[in-house]
């Protein structure tokens, strides 16, 4: 599915993120930046050795990544030319600021991306494979956040949501015709 909002053209697609070609892609990643399962582990598989020494770098300087945080290194051996690492919040009820977790995890990494002059970006469905978070609940936040900021910020020519299974893409589909009223 794609649509235009203003300038931007927003994605919604099944696929590898760790085959995107967007100058930017987004790592669901640890507080340690160390690499782990799921997005994490394949961005740091395919990426190779030098993501993980850039992210020992930014723990040795910051510590761990606060959850809605975000920071940037390199794209190793990644079609991507740069990877944004953001921490979303494992779920717990909804009633310990998962929400505005996990909205700042979106809202920061566009921010750091439009900081650093980035056109395109490419995000997986943070929180919602080992952190739990629901998958419904997840789209909304995560599309209602991206939308609202391409309509603030005009730097973006792209936006992509990669879902890694049909189902997902389906649940962002029907997410996107809530929040949008569209059906295309």
């Amino acid at each position: 599915m794609e649509v235009r909002l203003g300038s931007t053209l927003l994605r919604l697609m099944v696929g590898d993120i760790t085959q995107q070609d967007t100058e930017a892609i987004v790592n669901a990643a640890n507080s340690s930046l160390m690499g782990g399962g799921g997005v994490d582990g394949a961005i740091h598989r395919a990426g190779g050795p030098q993501i993980l020494e850039e992210c020992k770098q930014i723990v040795a300087r910051i510590g761990s990544l606060p959850t809605g945080q975000a920071v940037m290194t390199t794209g190793g051996k990644l079609k991507a030319r740069f990877v944004i690492h953001t921490v979303g919040p494992v779920w717990s009820g909804g009633n310990r600021g998962e929400d505005e977790l996990l909205r700042n995890a979106y809202y920061n990494s566009l921010s750091l991306a439009g900081d650093k002059g980035i056109r395109s970006i490419s995000f997986p469905s943070i929180s919602t494979g080992a952190y739990r978070f629901p998958m419904e609940r997840a789209a909304l936040i995560a599309l209602t956040t991206v939308r609202d900021f391409i309509r603030e910020h005009h730097f973006f020519e792209e936006v992509r949501f990669v879902l890694f299974r049909e189902d997902d893409y389906r649940v962002y589909r029907e997410a996107w015709e809530k929040i949008s009223g569209e059906t295309n």
